[in-house]
């Protein structure tokens, strides 16, 4: 297979990842501004899909009506030049000072009211550029002090909004849905919803969660500690993985977010695969940020990486499910009996109750997985049989 990128791939990029001036808590930017236009040049022409972005990343935060307009007139120009998409869009809840004990939590009801009107009118915009997902990070959602919010009220103050906003798409008639966005800290103490199962659960509370899936990015569920892999199939089971954010991680420290493969690449692999297996046809949103060392030239580099990375472990994992070695091994480790249901069609619990079953035997079976493992890690490393 070509590991050149094409648009098939549905390989997007926000606009504040390319974009990132590599400012962080202790130093001042290294790059310049991104102009949206140029982003969407470069990223097309490397092959890319689509773009994403917040409301802030296109339009500067205060901007008059006029200037507004300017600054969609040109975005969409260049879109309509290069056939880029844009399948996802989100709205800034987190930057301005007003936002620094939330939004849809905000112990500021004014402050509520606020971002809700904030997010209704940047979804018509997405809407009216042909965005289908629209990704809720809540940032700001959380507290430093368990005395300085009531967390039950909160989740109820979350529903409101999720429930108003999902009427709004409703009435208005829009084929749009939300993906919430789990992050367990940073930049808030502890966030709300802090993972992929927080994110479920509280779907099945509102009053449309037909509406509402879940945008899991991989350093997020990293951060809190947690297998990646196994949450993008706990969210692919429920049928709730609306979008995805690829990216790389070192374990449980801040956020990198790294080009992706460049953390846990066994991980990566893994991911890939479980993606291709079940067929997984939305974007491939890469939600990374090029690390601080880069100049302009490296910024490119890293957002062509993402793209070959997804492209190479792809590759190596069909290779990896063709493999007469790893379907032989997957058979003798009995990983395919798993797909079997545990009582046979008409059977019922009194079909089980008293089973004649070699307990001894069937404890001292191995299960062979090591050897499933080392060939994962053969094909990784593009070792030939």
């Amino acid at each position: 297979m070509s590991l050149e990128p094409k648009p098939s791939d549905k390989f997007t990029f926000g606009l504040w990842t390319v974009g990132w001036q590599a400012r962080d808590p202790f130093g001042d930017a290294t790059r310049d501004a991104l102009d949206p236009v140029r982003t969407v040049n470069e990223l097309a022409s490397r092959g890319a899909y689509g773009v994403t972005f917040h409301d802030d990343d296109l339009i500067p935060f205060g901007s008059n009506d006029a200037d507004r307009q300017a600054h969609i007139t040109r975005f969409k120009k260049a879109l309509a030049d290069t056939g880029m998409k844009v399948p996802m869009a989100t709205t800034n809840l987190f930057t301005h000072p007003v936002f620094k004990d939330g939004a849809f939590t905000s112990n500021d009801r004014d402050i509520r009211r606020y971002s809700i009107a904030k997010v209704m009118r940047n979804i018509e915009l997405a809407v009216d550029l042909g965005a289908e997902t629209y990704v809720c990070w809540g940032g700001r959602e959380g507290a430093e002090s368990d005395g300085a919010k009531d967390a039950y009220v909160a989740l109820e103050r979350m529903r409101d909004a999720f429930n108003v906003l999902s009427q709004f798409v409703i009435d208005k008639g829009y084929k749009i849905k939300f993906a919430l966005e789990p992050k367990p800290n940073e930049p808030r103490g502890d966030i709300f919803l802090p993972t992929i199962g927080h994110a479920i659960a509280f779907i099945n509370s509102l009053d449309h969660p037909e509406l509402v899936g879940v945008n899991p990015e991989v350093g997020h569920e990293q951060m809190a500690g947690l297998n990646f892999v196994h949450g993008i199939a706990q969210a692919l089971f429920h049928k709730k993985l609306f979008h995805i954010d690829l990216n790389g991680q070192h374990g449980p420290k801040y956020d990198q977010d790294l080009v992706f493969g460049h953390g846990d690449l066994k991980s990566a692999f893994f991911l890939v695969d479980l993606l291709e297996t079940y067929k997984y046809d939305g974007p491939k949103h890469f939600d990374y940020k090029p690390v601080r060392t880069e100049d302009d030239k490296g910024v490119w580099v890293s957002a062509s990486a993402n793209m070959r990375t997804y492209k190479l472990l792809q590759e190596r994992a069909l290779a990896f499910r063709a493999d007469p070695r790893v379907q032989a091994a997957m058979k003798e480790s009995r990983i395919d009996q798993l797909a079997i249901p545990t009582l046979a069609k008409g059977e019922t619990w009194k079909d089980i109750a008293d089973p004649s079953f070699d307990v001894e035997a069937a404890g001292e079976r191995g299960m062979g997985y090591e050897l499933i493992d080392q060939l994962a890690i053969e094909h990784l490393m593009g070792v030939k049989a």
